[in-house]
């Protein structure tokens, strides 16, 4: 009985070990899937991430021109396109003829007009630092026109309009401040002083000439202005404002001229940077 008992128990235990073998081999292959489930699921993640539903690549960002900071000097051109005119105030002869209905009024215009020319932007510090002087000599093209009309008379004749247009040498020295860069674009404002020079000048018709512009002139510059990196140059548009700081009126002995107590420049400017 005993043997008997010996060999069952034996043959009981063969049999469940041939029935739990073949699942032994497989558990090491089981372990290798469960540890590798969640890389795969996480690869797939990041890709979705990165591709679109057509397998298109999305979401990438390069940043060009990534050592432009450690320039000393950077170099340059710019357009301008403008709008210009004078900032003009009457006289006190003219509000004492206008109490008598016979004053001179003036009215100003604004003029398109158009500059070019060269950067020189240095920087002043480390590259890490905000602060960069600019150097923009160039040549604007203005025209500036001022209206006047006889206070009390109906004729049109009465009206007349003066034009003076010059081709101005521009020196701007600027101070720009400019923001952190941020990926391919960056912030910045600018301020400075611009000496200018009249190369020629022309008052439309010598005959009708009612009043004299002295030939060069001081501006207070501000404005702001955005850097967009590309992978071989930076563009910057730029808007920027001045405003004369002397009275370029040259008197003269006739009404129109004494009509007016000052003329000063004002100018809105777009630059279109490139660098």
């Amino acid at each position: 009985m005993a043997t008997t008992y010996v060999w069952h128990k034996l043959h009981l235990y063969g049999s469940q070990i041939a029935r739990i073998s073949p699942w032994r081999g497989l558990l090491p292959l089981l372990g290798l899937l469960l540890l590798a489930g969640p890389a795969l699921a996480q690869r797939k993640r990041s890709d979705a991430i990165d591709r679109s539903r057509k397998g298109h690549i999305k979401g990438i960002t390069v940043e060009n021109l990534s050592n432009y900071n450690d320039r000393f000097f950077r170099p340059g051109i710019y357009i301008a396109p403008n709008f210009s005119r004078f900032f003009l105030e009457q006289s006190a002869a003219y509000f004492q003829a206008a109490q008598q209905g016979r004053g001179i009024s003036a009215n100003s215009i604004i003029s398109p007009g158009f500059a070019v020319g060269f950067i020189g932007d240095i920087r002043l510090g480390n590259p890490g630092t905000p602060f960069h002087l600019r150097f923009t000599p160039g040549l604007n093209f203005l025209t500036r026109r001022v209206e006047f009309l006889s206070a009390g008379a109906g004729q049109p004749d009465t009206i007349r309009t003066q034009e003076v247009s010059t081709t101005q040498l521009e020196l701007p020295i600027l101070l720009k401040y400019q923001s952190n860069r941020r990926r391919n674009t960056r912030f910045y404002m600018i301020g400075g002083l611009k000496p200018s020079f009249a190369v020629t000048q022309r008052q439309n018709t010598p005959a009708i000439n009612q009043i004299t512009v002295a030939r060069d002139d001081l501006m207070l510059e501000y404005g702001v202005g955005l850097d967009l990196f590309y992978p071989y140059f930076k563009f910057g548009p730029e808007l920027r404002f001045s405003h004369g700081l002397r009275n370029v009126l040259t008197p003269r002995d006739n009404a129109y001229s004494n009509s007016l107590q000052s003329l000063r420049t004002n100018t809105v400017t777009l630059y279109l940077n490139i660098e």
